[in-house]
Parts: C-alpha cells; sequence; structure tokens
C-alpha cells in the first residue's frame, strides 16, 4: 500500500510584514481511504501587490481541501485536480468582487499533489513549484506561468535573459484573477524514496534544484531539511514568504488499469 512521510514548513521572510502563503493536506484515515482518495497536498501563494494576498491563498486550500474530502472515491486524479481548483478559482474570484464590486484584486499561485497507488498527480497555476527528487537529482514537474518565462517558450528570451528580465516575477497566469483558468496537469510514477517537494518562490528563487536535492541526500530528517531550506532562502534572500512541503514516499502499490478500475500488479 502507498505510504508516505511528510512535513511542511512556512515563515514569512525577513522582510514581509505578514505571511500570504498558505499550506495543507488531507491523510487517508484508514488503509481503504488510502486506496479510493489517496493523500493531498496543497500550498498557495497569494499574489503580492494585491489585495487580500493571504485570503485568496487561504481560501484556495482549503477550498481544494475540502472538495478533496467530499470527492467520490476513485476519481481519476488527472481530472480530479482540475476539478477542484476550478472550484477554488470560482470562490477566489467571487471573494474578490464580494470585497471590491468594481473588480477582482485577489489572486493566489497554487500547487497540489495527490499521491495514490504508484502515481503522483500534479496541477498547479502560476509559479509556485513541485520537484521530484530520485537518486540525488531534482526534476522540476511543473512550468512557471510568469511573462519571463512564456517569453522564452515562445523564443523572444534565452534563460538566462528571463532570469533577469523585470518580468520574471510577473504571473501570467493565476487562481482568481478571472473567472477561468487553465491548470496545467503532470501524472507521474513514483518509486520508493522519491521526494516530492512543493515550494514558493520565496524558496525556489534562492536555493536551486541541485542544492534542494543535496541536501535530501544527507539523508537527515524531513523536517530538518525543511528547516534547513527556509534557512537558506532567508540568509541569501528574505524578501518574500517562504514555504515548503516535503513528502517521502516510504512504500507503493503496483496497480494497472482495465476499463477504468485499478488492479493490483505483482
Amino acid at each position: 500500500m502507498l505510504d508516505v512521510e511528510f512535513t511542511q514548513l512556512s515563515d514569512r521572510g525577513r522582510v514581509r510584514e505578514q505571511n500570504e502563503d498558505y499550506l495543507g493536506y488531507v491523510v487517508p484515515e484508514t488503509p481503504e481511504q488510502a486506496r479510493t482518495h489517496g493523500w493531498l497536498f496543497a500550498l498557495a501563494d497569494g499574489v503580492g501587490g494585491q489585495q487580500d494576498g493571504e485570503v485568496a491563498s487561504r481560501t484556495a486550500v482549503e477550498s481544494v481541501l475540502a472538495g478533496f474530502r467530499d470527492a467520490a472515491g476513485g476519481e481519476p486524479q488527472t481530472a480530479l485536480l482540475p476539478r477542484l481548483i476550478q472550484a477554488a478559482n470560482a470562490l477566489v474570484y467571487d471573494a474578490g468582487l464580494a470585497a471590491r464590486p468594481s473588480g477582482s484584486a485577489m489572486a493566489t499561485t497554487l500547487a497540489a499533489c495527490h499521491l495514490r497507488y504508484d502515481r503522483a498527480v500534479v496541477a498547479h497555476v502560476g509559479d509556485s513549484r513541485c520537484y521530484l527528487v530520485r537518486g540525488g537529482q531534482a526534476r522540476l514537474l511543473t512550468r512557471d506561468h510568469t511573462v519571463a518565462n512564456e517569453q522564452v517558450r515562445l523564443g523572444l528570451l534565452s534563460a538566462e535573459e528571463a532570469a533577469q528580465a523585470p518580468t520574471r516575477h510577473m504571473l501570467s497566469r493565476s487562481v482568481g484573477n478571472e473567472l477561468f483558468v487553465n491548470v496545467d496537469v503532470c501524472d507521474q510514477q513514483v518509486l520508493p524514496a522519491d521526494v516530492l517537494v512543493l515550494c514558493s518562490d520565496g524558496l525556489h528563487g534562492a536555493v536551486t534544484a541541485p542544492e534542494l536535492a543535496r541536501l535530501l541526500d544527507d539523508h537527515a530528517g524531513l523536517d530538518a531539511v525543511a528547516q534547513g531550506l527556509v534557512a537558506i532562502a532567508n540568509q541569501r534572500d528574505g524578501s518574500d514568504n517562504v514555504s515548503v512541503q516535503l513528502i517521502r514516499v516510504r512504500s507503493v502499490e503496483r496497480v494497472g488499469m482495465y476499463r477504468g478500475r485499478p488492479y493490483r500488479l505483482r
């Protein structure tokens, strides 16, 4: 059966007066729930410079978690997460309109990771990231939805130019900015000893992927790694909130699918 250990940590940083990041998770209460629903982790970063960023991030994460708890067991992961994020987007959008009838000023990034059997499905909007760390290597499973990154994708900027561009932190897509949002989804098989890392840009903007993998490869406990990552981010920058979730896979249950129903592989 799939089993994981995890930790999470969020810090307001050295400059911000409040923390606009928000984290949450749902853990199965029984082995049966582990198979029908699995585990869910979510991280959001309220958009800086807009009002009520902390409300947007909390609303988005709590909406996704509540929707996950209420979901029918066995719903395909690649369909479930986009549906939950669309519902969260509508809630944040409506909350922004209610607070300011002249127009929404409430938005957030959102990254969610759903683990069940031997699969991890990651869905995201914005520039909060998810990495898969395996065998001492950290691989990015998400794509930053920023103006600079979109220009790289279109061949208008090089990766080096984008790293210095003033638009590198300007989101091209966020939860709550419009009534509907395009959600990116990644489906990944996981193996024992894999670590999934969800983080806000306050962390990945200061800590490189190789450094992340190296810290996790030092065999320290997840709590110590999370504390170390946040300390490095604050030491090097600290101008933004810093949040991270670390999920280590302890065991998996290999399954195949037949007519939409899972069956155990030997």
